[in-house]
């Protein structure tokens, strides 16, 4: 693979950065692009040493690392943009309309499910993302859960298995039926498959007891505990997160001051997912708390069709920047390296020797544009693993 020299960089985030600084800020930059990895990062005016490799003249514009997009939910069938419409119209959110993707998805062939899910994946690296994380959830039979993770893992390495999203309509009656099928024979079919386990704590899904069961299940399988908590309602999520040492808990809108300390004593991530406040006008999650208090911040898309049906993590930034008191350069971080903390991975999410080479060049100055021109395709070029989309 030619070693590629990106030089001219006018703002370039490296996320190796200081406390006061955790995005690495240098500026008139150049980064060195060789075998899918960074290479060597630096001033552009001491890019001579390498002279063999191709150069590109970025012009100016800023380079970030690629986002990593640490929660979506891209398999599946159908749409919900009547009960979109009908929130907008007032109506409140609940879990149930879940279960309305979970008959459009069982109903789709494979080949769809993977055209529309192909269709998704070029939606988001068209917008800066490089690292996509995918659940499954919305086939809930132990046929239709493995053949999710299954054309998932086709496209990333980071499937998450959702079995426990919400009681099926089959099952109503039989919760403790459905929480053993998920522990059980849905397990075994879908763990060759995944390298995440994940369970909706909250009311109107899964119980507190209920998901710890199915977390415990998973880790005896080998894969690595997730949650989705506190996002309607006050719970214990966090702290079954926390508990069972879990990469992330996701949502997190409804916190107490107990809940903020033990993430900030833990090394669980706390994703936020701003698009599903916009997108059922629920309150935001109050990122400036959970920063002040130490504590670990991804933001990712959410992207689902029940409560955010958006890939744009630029579009995700510029709403947390607005509505959840971040500043750019923290939301920023938490877009990139944040997800790679969320995801557990130390060669994403930055722009440093040995990493891989995912990053994009913005069409703008500086990463500030990403807030200040919200809803501006601001992404001028992609670098996956060193090769260029744009």
């Amino acid at each position: 693979m030619t070693a590629v020299l990106l030089t001219n960089i006018g703002e370039l985030t490296t996320n190796v950065g200081t406390p006061d600084d955790p995005c690495g800020t240098l500026h008139d930059a150049a980064v060195l692009v060789e075998g899918g990895r960074i290479g060597w990062v630096g001033p552009a005016s001491r890019a001579a040493g390498h002279a063999g490799a191709s150069r590109v003249d970025v012009g100016g514009r800023a380079v970030i690392p690629g986002f990593v997009d640490s929660h979506t939910h891209l398999v599946f069938g159908g749409d919900r943009a009547d009960e979109f419409a009908a929130r907008m119209a007032g109506q409140p959110y609940a879990a149930g309309g879940i279960r309305t993707t979970v008959t459009a998805t069982r109903a789709a062939s494979d080949d769809a499910l993977r055209r529309r899910l192909a269709g998704f994946v070029a939606e988001c690296r068209a917008q800066g993302t490089t690292t996509l994380e995918i659940k499954t959830g919305y086939g809930l039979t132990v046929h239709d859960e493995a053949r999710l993770a299954r054309l998932a893992a086709e496209v990333t390495p980071e499937v998450t298995y959702l079995g426990a999203h919400v009681v099926p309509a089959e099952y109503a009656d039989r919760r403790a039926e459905y929480v053993e099928l998920v522990c059980g024979d849905m397990l075994r079919a879908v763990a060759p498959h995944a390298r995440w386990i994940d369970v909706f704590c909250e009311t109107g899904a899964f119980t507190p007891d209920e998901a710890r069961r199915v977390l415990e299940a998973g880790v005896r399988h080998g894969l690595v505990p997730r949650v989705h908590g506190n996002q309607l309602t006050p719970g214990e999520g966090v702290r079954l997160a926390v508990a069972l040492g879990a990469a992330s808990v996701d949502h997190c809108t409804y916190l107490t001051d107990d809940d903020v300390a033990a993430l900030a004593a833990s090394d669980t991530v706390a994703t936020l997912l701003p698009g599903v406040e916009f997108c059922t006008r629920h309150p935001y999650p109050d990122a400036r708390r959970l920063i002040d208090a130490g504590v670990r911040v991804a933001l990712a898309s959410d992207c689902n069709p029940g409560t955010s049906f958006t890939s744009s993590m630029p579009f995700v930034i510029a709403l947390a920047v607005r509505e959840m008191g971040m500043t750019v350069p923290e939301a920023v971080w938490a877009a990139t390296a944040g997800g790679a903390a969320a995801l557990r991975r130390d060669d994403i999410g930055r722009l440093a020797p040995g990493a891989r080479a995912d990053l994009v060049v913005l069409d703008a100055p500086s990463r500030t544009h990403l807030a200040y021109r919200p809803g501006v395709p601001l992404v001028h070029a992609v670098y996956a693993g060193g090769v260029s989309s744009g």
